[in-house]
């Protein structure tokens, strides 16, 4: 097995021979990234009877995550799409923003929805939603798409109860409730910059999506209108019956209705409950052939599961590699600020293995304890940690590829808008990290 900086040098090559084979010798993203993974792994030096294991162990791990997700997401937006539903909630997310505020919208909505939802569950639901908000109010698609995404990982990375934060607060010793104080103050801040600002600069560069131009020309009809109210409890399902998890799950554990949510409250239950309310509920409005529709959901669903499952296989061999632990061992000398050290530290762990979650339990866990002894606030040490994990999604990670084709963006518009913009968000955060840090004396708690 390599070990030391070589390892670096291989998770560079690879990264640049995915890029090669998808921009350049324009090889579908499928393809490039299992042959990425099993080239990585040979240059490893995983032994050559355990290679194509490792592989199809990723790809069947992050498909045992996702994959029903996104089936039935795919089916769920396109029937809300059909029914109007969509517009409807679009329209009124305008009424109260305004047109050109309209992004601000998507992207609070996207903070307060991955508090209880995983990132992935949250932007699949979504989705559509960018889709008619972008037909609308004539900002392009990408704006919105980044928006949601932002607003979604900043959320998934640094507010309790998600299970990373969560995870950080309890390895730093950090009170919950100031944890979950602060954690807003910085998830706020970080995706109206991240998100917000940052989606209307790189919008005003980047070309409205052709399917997007289709899609307003045909103009779909009805059988009849669909109420702004029916439309976001639709919508909501899945988010009110995953939330009603969360919550039973701490206000009354161990009780006969707990047990209930903890079965309809799973992501993929929530989901499916959805989906057959929505196929009920919607016939009325929906003028389109189910069987079409069907078609046409599975259609789409089936590219995207197999990206994102190859994104799975190719973390899975970066993962198991030890790239991880060598960058620890690097860093660990390095002489800079706790706070920064942990930032940099979470970002080079979530770039190198493509989760978030894994980069931060890795890191609070082994800075974490060192709070006390630097004589440090465990929250803001805490929330280094995790403004770290929002940015620097590559293609190792299942995430890089679900915005990608679910926001129908090139892999160049995926790197320019969601990677730079994530790490904008996350930067913010440090910043706001630190503008506590001065306010400290002033402030509770910290």
């Amino acid at each position: 097995m390599v070990t030391g900086n070589l390892l670096i040098v291989i998770f560079i090559a690879s990264l640049l021979l995915l890029f090669f084979l998808i921009l350049k010798a324009k090889l579908e993203p499928f393809i490039s990234l299992i042959g990425v993974a099993f080239l990585t792994a040979l240059a490893v030096g995983f032994p050559i009877d355990e290679v194509s294991q490792i592989v199809a162990g990723g790809f069947g791990d992050t498909l045992v995550s996702v994959g029903i997700l996104i089936g039935l997401g795919v089916i769920f937006g396109q029937f809300l799409a059909a029914s109007g539903a969509v517009e409807k909630i679009a329209q009124a997310i305008i009424n109260v923003f305004g047109a050109r505020k309209s992004p601000t919208g998507i992207a609070l909505t996207g903070t307060v929805v991955s508090i209880p939802v995983y990132f992935d569950a949250a932007f699949v639901i979504l989705s559509r939603l960018v889709k008619s908000l972008a037909i609308k109010t004539k900002i392009p698609a990408v704006t919105f798409v980044i928006a949601l995404a932002i607003g979604l990982i900043v959320s998934h990375s640094t507010i309790i109860p998600t299970p990373g934060p969560m995870i950080v607060a309890e390895n730093t010793g950090s009170d919950l409730g100031l944890f979950i104080i602060y954690g807003l103050v910085i998830a706020i801040a970080a995706t109206l910059v991240g998100g917000y600002l940052y989606g209307m600069y790189i919008g005003k560069t980047m070309k409205v999506d052709e399917d997007l131009e289709i899609e307003e020309a045909e103009k779909p009809t009805y059988k009849k209108e669909i109420s702004t109210g029916l439309s976001f409890f639709i919508l909501g399902l899945p988010i009110l019956l995953i939330v009603g998890n969360t919550v039973t799950q701490m206000l009354a554990p161990g009780t006969t209705f707990a047990t209930i949510f903890t079965f309809i409250g799973d992501k993929n239950v929530a989901l499916f409950i959805s989906v057959i309310v929505a196929i009920i509920v919607l016939r009325p409005y929906i003028a389109q052939d189910y069987d079409k529709l069907y078609s046409e959901s599975i259609n789409s669903a089936g590219i995207i599961l197999l990206i994102t499952g190859a994104g799975g296989a190719f973390g899975a061999v970066i993962n198991e590699s030890g790239i991880g632990d060598h960058l620890i061992n690097v860093m660990q000398v390095w002489n800079i600020h706790i706070f920064l050290l942990a930032f940099i530290f979470t970002q080079i762990l979530r770039a190198s293995l493509g989760s978030a979650t894994v980069a931060l339990v890795t890191t609070s866990s082994i800075l974490g304890p060192q709070a006390a002894e630097l004589g440090v606030s465990p929250v803001l040490l805490g929330l280094a940690i995790c403004v770290g994990a929002i940015g620097l999604s590559l293609p190792n990670d299942s995430g890089f590829w679900v915005v990608n084709k679910f926001g129908n963006l090139t892999i160049p518009q995926t790197l320019k808008a969601w990677t730079l913009g994530g790490f904008i968000a996350g930067l913010t955060g440090l910043a706001m990290v630190y503008i506590l840090y001065l306010l400290s004396p002033i402030l509770p708690g910290i």
